[in-house]
């Protein structure tokens, strides 16, 4: 867990010391905060602009479920971690990276059983409704058979007269 946080530091770092090179190469001077405010709002808008037409088809196909899983999951991702460093600077618990990856999982283990039990139930709703519209259709049929025998009866009727 350690590692692989600081991995991610330094790789952040080394991208903001290459964003500051080209700021004082183009003696553009922005500040630190002003840089920050570029480099995430450029980074969100270039987020948004692979998110939203991902989320735009998937929400078109009724995949709203979808859209939902991705949200929860990236809000565990960030709260476990927030968990994990919490401990390391508290000194409440050990910070690992295998507490971040249990929980994830636990999430996801979860998630799939509550989907299991969802499909089973959407499925036995689908039958009921599929039973019910066979019923429906059947008595229609048995109420037009009787009613076009009944104006077979009163046609015949009108002929012998």
């Amino acid at each position: 867990m350690k590692e692989l946080l600081y991995w991610i530091v330094e790789w952040i770092a080394k991208i903001h010391s290459h964003i500051l090179r080209l700021n004082d190469a183009y003696e553009y001077n922005f500040t630190d905060k002003e840089l920050h405010f570029l480099v995430i709002g450029m980074m969100g808008m270039g987020f948004i602009f692979v998110v939203y037409p991902v989320f735009k088809w998937l929400a078109k196909h009724d995949h709203v479920m979808v859209i939902a899983w991705i949200y929860v999951l990236t809000l565990i991702i960030v709260i476990t971690f927030a968990i994990e460093i919490g401990q390391k600077v508290t000194g409440t618990g050990n910070m690992e990276f295998a507490d971040i990856v249990f929980g994830v999982v636990g999430f996801i283990v979860m998630f799939f059983i509550f989907a299991v039990i969802r499909e089973i139930y959407k499925g036995i709703v689908s039958l009921i409704r599929d039973v019910a519209h066979q019923d429906q259709n059947r008595s229609k049929k048995r109420h037009q058979r009787a009613y076009d025998e009944y104006e077979e009866d009163v046609m015949d009727e009108d002929d012998e007269e």
